[in-house]
Parts: structure tokens; sequence; C-alpha cells
């Protein structure tokens, strides 16, 4: 799937307040500029400003920028260049102050028929413990002189209008204080599927200047004692529990890793069930994935994976998949036909074109059925 085929829309470069259209111009001149000391001036320019939205009290701002950005290209070149600047402002003075979040994906469901809906605790009495696990593993590159929060956060704490206050948190004698302050977000579980759920443990960690505790984004040996400890703390009579952390990392990197990661997941979960079902009823399946407009979706586009068979008379079963604004959409794609190719789904089709949310015959939500679709991608092995 092409470019051509992002559903998504984006903002009217004339729309945009002046002070962000001059940001999102530099841009554009950055990744057009014919040699890379020429590009390489232009970021410094972007840097500074950026680094004054960094300020506390400037995080409408800073989130305005990347509101009103006019295109993909435009909000990753920016994001790349917040990315420096969080870690230059975190590594420089006379101590190393990093405040970072592990994002944990966390899978749940109420097991016992009939149950009531019930939630899962935002405040983990174990914080402790679990920081205990992430030393001994040597989880931040060794560094021993961290601590963790005890709630559960929500993508939305720590966005971008949050972000220049949370960092400024740094600059106070009890570091990890402030992030404890944070509101915790509980799960709540109604009678169901499983879902799928997204939380972040902040931290702050002190360490030698210049030192990156963060420079390791891989899972290593504490990943699986930490999931179990965690699934400890959140369990609950009746109700199942996975917890599924990621690795520690810098605010942006995190939230960004974490929203990813639990559309994966959810992916996964969907596939992993329909593909089960359809083979144990009528064979192979067919994947169809498509691009869709909607209302709903962040940037008004989103992705849908639907299985199906051409000897089930049922519609086809479906997976909204969202498309985040730091993402091409073939980066989207590249995730859903490689994990089918990991479930040996040998059938999986590309529509091309941009489509309605709607079926106008029923007005559910519009998924394709393979029949007779043409296959536009190859199967993935």
């Amino acid at each position: 799937m092409s470019e051509s085929n992002d559903p998504r829309g984006f903002p009217d470069p004339a729309a945009a307040p002046a002070e962000f259209a001059s940001l999102h111009a530099l841009a554009a001149r950055s990744q057009a500029a014919a040699t890379r000391d020429r590009a390489t001036e232009l970021d410094a320019d972007i840097r500074a400003t950026l680094m004054a939205f960094l300020a506390p009290g400037q995080g409408d701002r800073l989130a305005a920028v990347f509101a009103t950005a006019p295109s993909v290209a435009t909000y990753r070149h920016l994001w790349r260049l917040l990315a420096q600047c969080e870690q230059e402002t975190s590594l420089a003075g006379t101590l190393n102050v990093t405040v970072f979040a592990l994002p944990i994906v966390i899978v749940a469901g109420i097991e016992t028929d009939g149950a009531a809906p019930t939630s899962l605790p935002g405040v983990l009495p174990g914080a402790k413990a679990l920081a205990g696990l992430l030393r001994e593993h040597r989880a931040l590159s060794g560094n021993q002189s961290f601590a963790l929060a005890n709630g559960l956060v929500a993508a939305g704490a720590l966005d971008l209008a949050q972000l220049p206050d949370l960092l400024a948190t740094r600059a106070l004698p009890e570091a990890a204080s402030a992030t404890r302050a944070l509101e915790p977000a509980p799960i709540v579980l109604s009678v169901g599927p499983e879902t799928v759920h997204l939380r972040f443990l902040l931290g702050s960690a002190l360490a030698a200047p210049g030192a990156d505790v963060l420079r390791d984004a891989s899972v290593g040996k504490w990943g699986l004692p930490f999931a179990q400890a965690l699934g400890r703390e959140l369990a609950a009579p009746g109700v199942s529990v996975l917890a599924l952390p990621r690795a520690p990392q810098s605010l942006l990197h995190a939230v960004h890793a974490g929203r990813a990661a639990q559309r994966e997941v959810g992916a996964h979960i969907f596939a992993a069930n329909a593909i089960r079902k359809l083979r144990a009823s009528v064979g192979e399946p067919t994947a169809v994935i498509s691009a869709h407009r909607t209302n709903a979706a962040v940037n008004g586009g989103e992705l849908r994976l639907s299985l199906s068979s051409p000897f089930d008379p049922r519609e086809a079963e479906g997976f909204r998949c969202p498309i985040y604004p730091l993402e091409n959409v073939a980066e989207v794609v590249a995730m859903l036909t490689d994990f089918l190719g990991e479930c040996r789904v040998s059938d999986v089709r590309v529509l091309p074109g941009i489509h309605g949310d709607r079926d106008p015959a029923t007005g559910v939500p519009l998924l394709f059925k393979g029949d007779g679709l043409q296959a536009s991608v190859p199967a993935v092995h």
C-alpha cells in the first residue's frame, strides 16, 4: 500500500499560527536541503525553538506545533529533533537526572461467566520490589540510583502537552516524588473477551554527567521476572492478567513504543482467535488489509484487517488498526503482513484505494471479504 493510500488528513499549512508554521517551513527546508551542512544549520534553528517549548508551562504550545503539522514527513522530522532535545537536557549539567517510563501492555479479562465488571488497581504497593528486579538484572545500563513511582499511568498523562512539566521534575531535589504525583489509572474490565490496555511506570535515575542509562532499548533477562511480579501485583479473583513490559525509555520514545506495542498485541490476539476459529470450522482464512476514513480514528484514518473464508457465509471478522502521526502507512501494513506470515496465513491481500467508514447497505463498519479480490501482496513466510 503506497502513501497515496494514506487515509489520514493533516491540517492545512495555511491554517497554522505563524510561530508554528515557521517551524513547519524550517522542517520542510531541512528535508529538501542540498547539503548536509545546510540541513544541520536549519535543524539547529528548529532545536532552539523546540528547546524553548520544553520550558515548564509551555506544553500547550509544544503540543500545538505537532497538532498543526501538515504532513507525516514534517511531524517525523520535528519529533526526531524533539527527541534529541529531550536527551540533551537530560545529559546536561553536573548531574544527569533522567526521567523515564516503562511501557506495559496488559492483557486482562474476566474469567467467570456472569461476573460483575471489575477493575485492576492503578497503584502498586510493590513498586520498590519491581525496581529491585531491574537493579538485579542491570536493566538501566547497570545504574543502581533510580526509583520507580508506584502508580500505573495512562498514555495521556505523558503526551506532548505534559512533557515540559514532567521533564522539569528533574530539577527538583526529589525527582521521583514528582512523578509519583501523577494520577494512577486503574484498568476497568467488563464481562466479555480479553482486552488490551496500555499503562506506564515512571521513574527517575541519577547518573554521572553524560551517562545514558537508556541506551539499551531491549528487554533483557529482567523481562520475565518483572512481568511475573507485576502480574502478581495486579492479580484479582476471577480475572486473567498478562503483563508485557517494554524496556525503560525516554518519555517521548516510551509513549510511541507503548502505543505501537498495544496495537500489535491487540492485532495478534484478534488474529490468533479468528484464525483458530476459521481453521476449525471452514479451513484456511483470507486476510484483507484496507484503508478507511473515519472521524473516530487518529487524524481521521485507520487500517482495517479482516479475516474471512469463502466457505463461511458470515461477515468478515475485523480489527481496527490505528495509524499514529509518526508512522507511514507502509510501516503499519508491513507489521500486519509480517505477523500474518508468522500465523501461516498464505492468502494476504492489500486493497488499493481509500474506503469509507460504514457499509452503506448495513450501516456497520465496512470490512472486506476475500471473495473476488485479487491478491496484491505475496504470502509472507
